[in-house]
This record gives C-alpha cells, structure tokens and sequence, in this order.
C-alpha cells in the first residue's frame, strides 16, 4: 500500500514532535531535559530505535505481501499507485542489510522439522537492527550497573535533593542583597546622601502628616531625640515600619504600601535626624534607646 508520507519523513518528524513536547513540559532549567536528566536521553534513543524498527517491519511486511502477488496484480497495483521503487535494485539491497530475510524461493531450505498444527517454523536470522538493539541494551546495562551500583553516582533522586539543597543555599545568598528581599535581620543603615533625600521624600509625602515634616512629632512621637517607644536603629525602626507601630495608636504597617528598599532609606533619613532638635517638638515618649554595637 503506498504512504502519503514517506518514511524518511515521517520518522523524523514523529521524533522531534516528541522530542520538543518533552522539552517543553519537563522544566530543565537552562539547560536542555535531554543533557540535564539522562534518563530523557535514553528514552529518546529506545524511542527513535523502536520508530525505526517498526518502520522496517512494516516495510518488510510490505514487500513480503507484494512478492505474494501475482504479477498481474503487481501490474494492476503498480497502475494504481504509480511506478513502484520496491522493485529497485537498491531498494532491495538497503532491505536485505536491515532485515537479512530470504527469498520465498529458499523457503524449503529454512523450512525446520517443527509442525504445530499444520504451522511450520523457519529458522530465519534475526532482524540487524533488533540484534544491535539488543547489544545496545546489554552495553546500557553494563555502563549503567558500574555507574550507579559500582561507582555510587548519585542517582535521580539524590541529585534532586542535593539540587534543592543548593537552591536554597543560592536563595539565602540572594535574600542578603536583593534589595527588595529584605527583612530587619538583613537591613543596613544607609549614609548616602542620595539615599536619605530620597528617604526624605518618602517621609515627607507619607510620615509628616504624623511625626511632621522635621520629624519633631504632632500625632506620633517625636522621632529626633533618644527615646524611642519600639526601640531605635535601623533594624527596629525598619520593623516598625514594615508591621507598623503599637496596636490602637494609628501606626500603620508600610508593608503594603512601601517596598523594603524605600523603607531603608525612611528609616535611615528618621536616624539621620537624631540630635537635630527643631522647634516646638513633641516631649520625648518610651525609653533611652543605646545601640549594642556602638556602645561595645
């Protein structure tokens, strides 16, 4: 029966039509699923070798079934299919190496002395491509057996773990400098004057309404003198600001509104202020607040 597509074409795009959708749902990274996991490697090969070989038997089937004809259907099939190329002397030949089948006419000499039933066994030699198939197999196993049980490489599993383990380790790495990644833990006072007028900005536009635009206070606390009702620092004002103030006394947390970059920079311009004592400001509220690091 004549293909509307051939076969030289069809494997091929069969092939890469499974090799692109397992790209495209098994996440790999930066790197290609077929370097990255093995096992998509071996299954690509197994898969393109079983393509192959069904191809050959089907072509093999074809043939078998067209020797079976007459030679008037062979003539009608050819009218009806166009000039045939299983004829051909090379097609015949490229047949003959990848499956080593006999002519009909040797029939009788591969014919076995095996009746079952009225069905006769040939001892026909395997097919090259299945033998080679199979010694592939045999060589995988030896290779994979010595990799993994002999040497101890890591298998799927293990590299999966030691993967997520080195994730996590890159993710505390980058939560140290991501400026958008910040917490109180990770948060540095900031002297740039750049940086504290932009921190002045933002106090201006959200926090004046409160503590006033000196930062003497009027609705919240006095925030130039040493007394602090949370506690000062960078790390304890930055706090403040993301979770907000005291439960019921209008503090609000920025978290929502602010991000942890421009929080740095509002709490570093609020220390900046420190000692600068401007006029008519509010009465000193909480405690004297020491740094532990600068009183060592």
């Amino acid at each position: 029966m004549k293909k509307l597509i051939p076969a030289y074409v069809r494997v091929p795009v069969i092939f890469f039509a499974v090799f692109m959708a397992m790209e495209y749902f098994i996440d790999s990274g930066d790197r290609p699923a077929f370097i990255k996991f093995p096992m998509v490697s071996v299954f690509l090969f197994v898969f393109l070798f079983l393509l192959i070989a069904i191809e050959i038997t089907m072509s093999a089937v074809d043939n078998i079934m067209y020797q079976l004809l007459t030679e008037e259907q062979k003539s009608k099939l050819n009218e009806v299919n166009g000039l045939s190329f299983k004829d051909s002397e090379w097609y015949q030949k490229i047949m003959k190496r990848l499956t080593k089948t006999e002519p009909l006419e040797s029939e009788g000499q591969l014919l076995l002395d095996h009746d079952y039933d009225g069905i006769k066994e040939l001892d026909n030699n395997l097919p090259p491509w299945w033998v080679y198939l199979f010694y592939a197999s045999i060589v995988f196993g030896i290779v994979y057996m010595v990799r993994f049980e002999v040497l101890g490489a890591d298998n799927q599993e293990m590299e999966l773990k030691k993967e997520v383990a080195q994730a996590k380790i890159d993710v505390a790495e980058y939560m140290k400098t991501a400026p958008d990644m910040m917490d109180e833990k990770t948060v540095t006072l900031l002297t740039d004057p750049a940086d504290l007028a932009t921190g002045k900005e933002i106090f201006t536009t959200n926090c004046a309404a409160c503590h006033r635009a000196d930062g003497g206070g009027q609705i919240g606390p006095n925030l130039t003198d040493e007394q602090w009702i949370l506690g000062g620092g960078i790390k304890n004002i930055f706090h403040t600001l993301v979770n907000g103030g005291r439960d019921g006394k209008g503090m609000i947390a920025w978290k929502g509104t602010l991000k942890p970059k421009e929080m740095q920079k509002v709490a570093s311009y609020i220390i900046s202020l420190k000692g600068s004592n401007p006029a008519d400001s509010k009465a000193p509220e909480g405690e004297i607040w020491v740094d532990e690091a600068e009183a060592k």
